[in-house]
């Protein structure tokens, strides 16, 4: 079936919107065909799956990660499927590549395109009726892959305001060794990936905060899970100055007001 790839942003993709959803056949075989090789070439494994799987049929959720390479949304899409899919924010770019062949494949696969650097509402409406829907929307707050570009990398609170929206909890994950796989001038490489799942986080959390400070900070901290699941770390040991130095620093306030989850979401 032809579909143009404005039809497939709006229209769901699991969850329960009750709506005509994007067709899976050509997903499911990227994830046979992906999900082959990933596991031949880069022996990938998933932990704490069970993470995301919680909020199956029950809520949407924000999946955030770090961006440190172009196969993070490869295998960001593996660790999701089967039972659930992710939707990432792309882009609008790619969706123009090989004349629009790249459109189509991104749309089938559940990605939508996001302005970058701007305040696209469209893209956020999206989002925020994708988890309303009880789908999982997949972002990488840092907009760009590390170290790629000459640009200082930033912290963009969407991730914490689609959240908002959509009234869904956010869910760090990380995928390690993936920059180890393609660097600059160097050969392609082989190591073992591993994709981890962190644990959720809600924004109620955060009410002790002005409430001008609460998305911004709420990305902070999501990301400094992020980067703690990354580097095998307390996340209290993770240097966001180091990483974000444009971005304000939150160290110690959370220090002095350590966020756990609502005692009203604990053993659902």
């Amino acid at each position: 079936m032809i579909l143009k790839c404005e039809q497939m942003w709006d229209m769901p993709l699991g969850g329960d919107g009750g709506d005509k959803e994007v067709t899976h056949w050509f997903g499911n075989l990227c994830y046979v065909i992906f999900g082959f090789l990933c596991k031949v070439l880069w022996r990938y494994k998933v932990v704490n799956r069970e993470a995301l799987r919680q909020f199956a049929g029950k809520s949407g959720v924000v999946l955030v990660g770090n961006h440190s390479s172009f196969l993070d949304v490869i295998f960001g899409f593996l660790s999701v499927r089967t039972r659930q899919w992710v939707r990432f924010m792309a882009r609008e770019n790619l969706f123009e590549t090989a004349k629009g062949l790249g459109g189509q494949v991104f749309s089938r696969v559940g990605a939508f395109p996001v302005a970058r650097d701007t305040a696209d509402r469209t893209a956020l409406k999206r989002a925020a009726r994708m988890l309303k829907n009880k789908e999982v929307v997949g972002i990488f707050p840092e907009g760009t892959r590390r170290g790629k570009s000459g640009s200082t990398p930033k912290l963009h609170a969407g991730a914490a305001l689609i959240a908002r929206m959509g009234k869904a909890p956010l869910l760090p994950f990380t995928m390690r060794n993936v920059e180890s796989i393609k660097r600059k001038g160097q050969r392609v490489r082989f190591p073992k990936v591993t994709i981890v799942f962190g644990e959720p986080v809600y924004l109620e959390s955060f009410d002790f905060l002005p409430k001008n400070d609460r998305l911004e900070a709420c990305t902070w901290y999501v990301m400094r899970e992020c980067y703690a699941l990354n580097r095998q770390v307390p996340a209290d040991q993770v240097d966001m100055v180091e990483l974000f130095p444009e971005c304000p620093d939150y160290s110690q306030v959370f220090a002095e007001h350590p966020i756990c989850p609502p005692v009203s979401q604990e053993g659902e």
